[in-house]
């Protein structure tokens, strides 16, 4: 339910914005959504009840909003971002296909999604800085082009949206918030 929540605010967002404008979106990636490793990441999750590929979609877009504004290449930084999660495992459980620094998923999922996405697409230099270092500042690799800055400002972003998506649906559905909802009404219309 939280993911197509998460969908339709997307497509609300594209739609009511400009048709155009989606039509111009999703050409951008349409090649990266049709290719079937890139379909792989519906099979993992990557925040709360987000699939990667959902975060990478809302993080495309929002590169491709705010690189359009700020006049930059907003079709090489919108497919690095629609690529910059390729890694293809589960990070929560700490189960790297090669077993090996399973703890530091930070730093490692952008080298294994770069050598992925290079060996499914021509990449230029743009898209490859953009899935390489859109973990800055957490990693100490420095983004060379502004369009990866707002990558990675794009990809935190979606990343807070997502959390905040999931924990607004976790208090909607426990018996224990509704009551206390219920309770602080009453408070505050007994002060009133």
């Amino acid at each position: 339910m939280l993911n197509r929540t998460l969908e339709k605010s997307l497509e609300n967002d594209l739609t009511k914005n400009n048709l155009c404008r989606y039509d111009e979106f999703m050409n951008i990636i349409q090649d990266l959504i049709d290719n079937s490793t890139v379909k792989q990441m519906k099979n993992f999750t990557q925040h709360a009840s987000t699939s990667c590929y959902q975060h990478c979609m809302q993080v495309a877009y929002y590169t491709y909003l705010m690189c359009k504004f700020f006049h930059l290449d907003y079709v090489s930084a919108t497919r690095g971002a629609m690529l910059h999660d390729l890694f293809l495992y589960d990070w929560h459980t700490h189960q790297r296909p090669d077993k090996k620094w399973t703890h530091q998923h930070a730093f490692l999922h952008p080298k294994i999604a770069l050598k992925n996405a290079k060996e499914l697409f021509h990449l230029n230099a743009i898209e490859q800085d953009v899935i390489l270092n859109h973990m800055w500042p957490v990693t100490i690799q420095v983004p060379h082009f502004k369009e990866t800055l707002l990558v990675t400002f794009a990809d935190k972003y979606s990343a807070c949206r997502e959390t905040f998506y999931h924990c607004r649906k976790l208090l909607h559905t426990k018996k224990l918030y509704k009551y206390a909802y219920v309770f602080l009404s009453l408070i505050i219309f007994r002060i009133v």
